[in-house]
């Protein structure tokens, strides 16, 4: 479920019972529009925010989430003095703690209610973040392990449409180890979906293969990470690495038994005022002795362009590099470029066939004090042209 909190959110337009408020939808510095001061001064720092769905694996979609920013009046006030004095200043004070909630629903009759919290303690030495999602997702799905131990066709090429009723969440707790940027903490994931197949002639023979069609996946871990980046919502500068392992038991509520590594790393230069680079790694692993697994166990392949769970295995690895141009304070355009790689335990990660990403996009600095970005990102694959909406870098 992780495409939904990096793709959904996009800051697209007000709510019309908001434009009687007094406050200013300009921006005193550029003249130019910008939602900084609407979300710091109204009384609830709630903004309204529509989702627009793209996402190749779900389909079409719209939902709509509340956006809350949580600020101390002091820290309310500090960050209006340096937006006011500077074009970034604002931008660079600790990120508010932040509240989302909405729904969600596609033209595949995939639909969600989520609410997420993401919040930091004595001056960033103490990070939480969790969420909760309750939903019908459709997905297609790929690849099946059989009983050899080997992920093989579900059945041809085509894939499967999976029915996916139910919900999970996850939360994470970080402390930083004196004064560096290294964190440790514990993660926690439990997810509990009603399989179903959609319209397939087989379908009662790959449910009667799974065996479970009511799965419950609970994991505990430990979570290390390395964040030295300049701005939470947009980052310019710095890295964040992540290193993250879970154990799946039957002793806290899981069906199955087995382990994950999710490898994560993301670095951000400025070359010039003008010119910056991003590049992002992911590489997910999963280890078990179970003859099956549900298909959403399974690691996937993680670019853009590329739909979810389109590519499989048991370990897998995403590689992204992205180029941005900054045409003046406000916009904006981007390029990027990827490439993934999926393979079972017995082979080697880099065996099989090379799959391809790249696109185009833009972006626009919606609140200046805060640092946020919208825009859209159009992506193209082998068998997919995909349509993003996105919040900050996208990368």
């Amino acid at each position: 479920m992780s495409f939904y909190a990096s793709r959904l959110l996009v800051l697209m337009s007000l709510s019309a019972s908001f434009t009687s408020s007094a406050v200013d939808f300009y921006d005193p510095i550029d003249g130019k529009l910008d939602m900084g001061e609407y979300l710091a001064e109204n009384a609830y720092g709630f903004l309204p925010v529509p989702i627009l769905i793209t996402e190749p694996a779900v389909g079409y979609g719209f939902g709509f989430a509340g956006v809350f920013l949580h600020e101390s009046e002091k820290q309310r006030e500090k960050r209006k003095q340096l937006a006011a004095t500077s074009l970034d200043g604002g931008a660079q004070l600790l990120t508010p703690a932040i509240t989302v909630a909405g729904g969600l629903a596609t033209e595949n009759g995939t639909w969600m209610g989520f609410i997420g919290h993401r919040r930091t303690w004595n001056k960033d030495t103490i990070r939480y973040m969790g969420g909760l999602a309750y939903g019908d997702m459709n997905m297609t799905f790929y690849r099946q392990k059989n009983n050899a131990g080997a992920l093989e066709p579900i059945v041809g090429n085509s894939g499967v449409e999976f029915g996916m009723r139910g919900g999970g969440g996850m939360q994470q707790l970080q402390f930083r180890i004196d004064d560096t940027p290294l964190f440790l903490g514990a993660v926690q994931k439990y997810f509990q979906p009603e399989l179903s197949i959609n319209s397939h002639p087989k379908a009662d023979e790959i449910l009667n293969r799974l065996g479970n069609t009511t799965p419950t996946a609970s994991g505990l871990g430990l979570l290390m990470e390395y964040d030295t980046k300049n701005n939470f919502l947009n980052p310019t500068e710095g890295m964040n690495y992540t290193v993250e392992y879970l154990w799946f038991r039957d002793a806290i509520g899981s069906d199955y038994d087995f382990d994950t590594l999710n490898i994560k790393g993301r670095h951000y230069w400025t070359l010039t005022p003008e010119w910056s680079v991003a590049a992002r790694g992911y590489y997910k692993s999963l280890y078990t002795d179970e003859n099956f697994l549900p298909p959403p166990a399974y690691p996937d392949i993680e670019l853009r362009g590329i739909a979810r769970n389109r590519y499989q295995g048991e370990q897998t690895l995403s590689l992204e590099g992205q180029v941005n141009y900054q045409w003046n304070i406000r916009w904006s355009s981007n390029v990027f470029a990827g490439l993934g790689y999926a393979s079972s335990q017995h082979q080697s990660l880099f065996k099989g066939d090379e799959q391809y990403a790249y696109g185009v996009g833009f972006r626009y600095l919606i609140a200046r004090r805060y640092g946020m970005k919208t825009g859209i990102d159009l992506a193209f694959s082998e068998e997919d042209t995909a349509l993003y909406f996105q919040v900050g870098m996208g990368i």
